[in-house]
């Protein structure tokens, strides 16, 4: 590959399977969103909680003005709550939900980084095996001996992800 637009196409094919993430912990394993949907990493807000609201999205927060929702994605997946530590943290991400851009607040454990990852390496999730169910997970990719999870936002936000407490 000497014709410098041939090494030009390579490099430029190489950088659109890397994608720009941010990763997180819950309950012990690290997450990753597409840093695009990224709005901002909050430390820990006073919440409101809602009455009658379903488990894992039963709080609001004011973000700049703004009440948004606040998420707890171990609890959509069927996990207990955790206390908050002083690691605890808020990422805010904007979500086209319904055909609506909208604002949600995740509580995560940690924030830890934003990297670069390349989409080939991701894989669809085991059937069995993971402590999360498998339909709210878009694909692990394997770094550093050990897998990164992309939650599938959508899926956990629409009516079938918050079936974890009867309609």
């Amino acid at each position: 590959m000497s014709d410098p637009a041939l090494k030009t196409k390579a490099v430029r094919d190489a950088s659109a399977d890397e994608i720009e993430v941010l990763t997180f912990e819950i309950g012990g394993e690290t997450f990753a969103l597409e840093a695009a949907i990224v709005r901002e990493i909050l430390d820990l807000l006073p919440e409101t909680i809602v009455p009658g609201s379903r488990p894992f999205v039963n709080a609001v927060i004011n973000f700049r003005g703004k009440v948004i929702p606040l998420a707890d994605i171990r609890v959509a997946m069927g996990m207990p709550a955790a206390a908050a530590t002083i690691d605890s943290r808020i990422v805010v991400v904007e979500l086209d939900l319904d055909g609506t851009p909208s604002l949600v607040g995740l509580r995560t454990d940690r924030v830890n980084e934003v990297a670069t990852l390349s989409k080939a390496g991701g894989e669809p999730p085991p059937r069995v095996g993971l402590r999360w169910p498998p339909q709210f997970i878009e694909c692990l990719i394997h770094r550093e001996g050990a897998f990164i999870i992309f939650p599938d936002l959508r899926t956990i936000f629409s009516s079938k992800g918050r079936a974890s407490q009867p309609d």
